[in-house]
Formats: C-alpha cells, sequence, structure tokens
C-alpha cells in the first residue's frame, strides 16, 4: 500500500509563525481574487443555525485548479466557520474557524489548522488588493483613512494599510471607546502609518478619508446601513468587511464602480436580505484586475465590498503549510 502522506495539525501560533510577509499576501490575495474570477470552483457559503441567537455555522469549500495540468498544483479544501455572538457574555471569542487541506490528486488530508489568523490577514490582504488598484491619488499630502470597528479584522488591517499606503493618516472608531484608542494606540506604533486617533463617532472618523474600511461587529446595531453618501468624499474608495453592517446601499448605486470579490456569493446574501437595496455588482474584483480595465480607476466614488471566501483561505492556507512543514512546526498526526 502506498504511503500516505504526513497529517499535519497547525495550532494559531503555528499558523501566525508561518503567515507570509504583506508583499506575499498580497500576491495570494491577487491570485485568489483572479480565482474567483476563472477557474476556481466554491459554492455559496452553506450552513446551520444552532441554538443560541444569532449563531450560525458556515461550511465553505473550495478547489482552485493550478497552471500544471498534470494537477500537481491544484488546491482543495474547506474551512468550518462558526459564530457565536452570546460567546462575549461568557468571555470566549465569537468567532471559530478551522481550515482542512486535502491533497487535490487523491483527497488524502494533509493538514488542519486553526483558521484564525488566516481570517484576519487574508481579510485584510484581499482590501489590499483592492487599495492599490482603486484607491484615490493624492497629491501634495499624506493619503487618509478610516477604519469602522477596532476588533479582530480592524487590527488585522493596520499592517497592510501602512504597506499600501506608507505615511498614511489614520482614524479609528468603535462604539467601545476603549477599543477604538486600544487600536489607534497600535496604529501609532505600526511602521507606516504617520499618525493614527481615535474619534467620537463614526462619521468624524470618515469625514475626509481617502479610504475607509468599515469592519464594524456583526451584532446588530441599533441602525443598520448609517454611512450614507454625505458622509463620503467624492472620490473616496469605501471597503465595507462587515457585509452592509454601515455602508448604505445608495453608496454603492450611485458609486461609479461597485464590484465585489465573487458576484455568486454577493448575491446569495442579497436574496437572504444582508443587502437589502444593494445593485448588481459591475464586477468581480478578479475580473477587473485580469483586464487592462483594472489599471484605469474611474472617477468617482468606488465601493469594492468582500465577503470573505473559503478559496482564499485555502490559497493561504497551502502557503502557510509549505512554510511550516520546511521549518518543522506544528505537529504530525496518526492516521
Amino acid at each position: 500500500m502506498p504511503t500516505l502522506p504526513p497529517l499535519r495539525y497547525l495550532a494559531g501560533a503555528d499558523v501566525i509563525a508561518a503567515m507570509p510577509a504583506p508583499s506575499e499576501r498580497l500576491a495570494l490575495a491577487e491570485l485568489t481574487l483572479r480565482g474567483l474570477a476563472g477557474g476556481a470552483e466554491m459554492p455559496p457559503k452553506i450552513g446551520v443555525h444552532p441554538r443560541p441567537d444569532g449563531a450560525f455555522g458556515h461550511a465553505m469549500p473550495a478547489y482552485l485548479p493550478g497552471d500544471d495540468p498534470s494537477g500537481t498544483e491544484d488546491l482543495v479544501g474547506m474551512k468550518w466557520v462558526l459564530g457565536y455572538p452570546t460567546n462575549t457574555a461568557l468571555g470566549l471569542p465569537g468567532i471559530h474557524g478551522t481550515l482542512l487541506l486535502s491533497d487535490a490528486l487523491t483527497g488524502v488530508p494533509v493538514a488542519v489548522m486553526d483558521a484564525g489568523p488566516i481570517t484576519a490577514q487574508r481579510t485584510a490582504a484581499i482590501s489590499g488588493v483592492a487599495i492599490r488598484a482603486w484607491a484615490p491619488r493624492v497629491e501634495g499630502r499624506a493619503p487618509r483613512a478610516a477604519i469602522i470597528g477596532a476588533g479582530v479584522q480592524g487590527s488585522s488591517h493596520l499592517e497592510m494599510l501602512a504597506h499600501v499606503l506608507p505615511g498614511v493618516s489614520l482614524r479609528v472608531f468603535d462604539r467601545d471607546p476603549g477599543r477604538a484608542a486600544a487600536l489607534a494606540a497600535g496604529a501609532g506604533t505600526t511602521p507606516g502609518i504617520a499618525e493614527a486617533s481615535a474619534a467620537p463617532g463614526a462619521r468624524d472618523a470618515v469625514e475626509g478619508a481617502d479610504v475607509v474600511i468599515t469592519a464594524a461587529s456583526f451584532v446588530p446595531p441599533p441602525q443598520r446601513q448609517v454611512m450614507t453618501r454625505d458622509w463620503l468624499d467624492p472620490e473616496t474608495l469605501v471597503i465595507p468587511v462587515d457585509y452592509a453592517t454601515y455602508c448604505a446601499a445608495a453608496v454603492a448605486r450611485d458609486a461609479a464602480l461597485f464590484v465585489v470579490d465573487h458576484r455568486e456569493q454577493f448575491l446569495a446574501n442579497r436574496d437572504a436580505g444582508l443587502f437589502d437595496g444593494y445593485p448588481e455588482p459591475a464586477a468581480m474584483m478578479g475580473e477587473l484586475l485580469a483586464t487592462t480595465a483594472g489599471a484605469d480607476r474611474p472617477t468617482g466614488r468606488i465601493v469594492a465590498t468582500h465577503l470573505g471566501t473559503g478559496l482564499a483561505d485555502v490559497v493561504f492556507g497551502s502557503a502557510i503549510l509549505a512554510t511550516a512543514t520546511a521549518h518543522g512546526l506544528g505537529m504530525v498526526l496518526p492516521r
């Protein structure tokens, strides 16, 4: 009987230790986006809804064929992610994710890893690709950015913002002023971020920003879609990673360009009521990145919505597994 490949387990610390540098993360994110617009296979998230209010469990399988027709470069895997808003009262994280990678030619499992650090960094990297492609060009001053939401996603965007917008001036808002102040303090010590401050309100944070990233908690706020057109400058790039928690549908409807990471997933979520009033996307990000049109920023406001895809987790996880294997990180499990 043929010898099976090792099955490696990577805890969160192993995943962090093997995480690629920002420039490679950007390359992996662009590979993901181009794959979503090309030959990748990825159904919209399917899920279950456990008993606690607002809880969910999503299965996110994905397959990316490689360039080699033999299949040796193919990637296949699945992320299993669960969200429990009630965990906050228990002192537990609200989101838990596990990534399973398999050998694409045989289906043999090759890795199980904590998907939490991957989720944070692949999300920020997708935002980084959007910023690199569609942030407004500014002259004579530092670029300005805003982050709404000072949780894990807000924190994960700091290093990427510093990488793609060096010298950026950042303002942060969170419904918890202490969290906003802590994130601003962390941003102030991040190389590449020139200055950072906590804003007293979401609109204060957004005012005058070239790039706005909304990463608020999915726990329903008193109102949704509160960030309207009058909050934003005419050329602002808006990157909602919190679905439609903050960004109003009219902002997307009136944008010069409205793009998403994956059309089918966006439309499935819109049908489920999570993007009430939102228009059809003009394109997927990867479709534009694969053409010369992606290099020509249209005049006007741009909205680049990304919902998080299982393909991004598989692409990042595969790169992390290669590094972890080369450095002996993690634990090889018995079969």
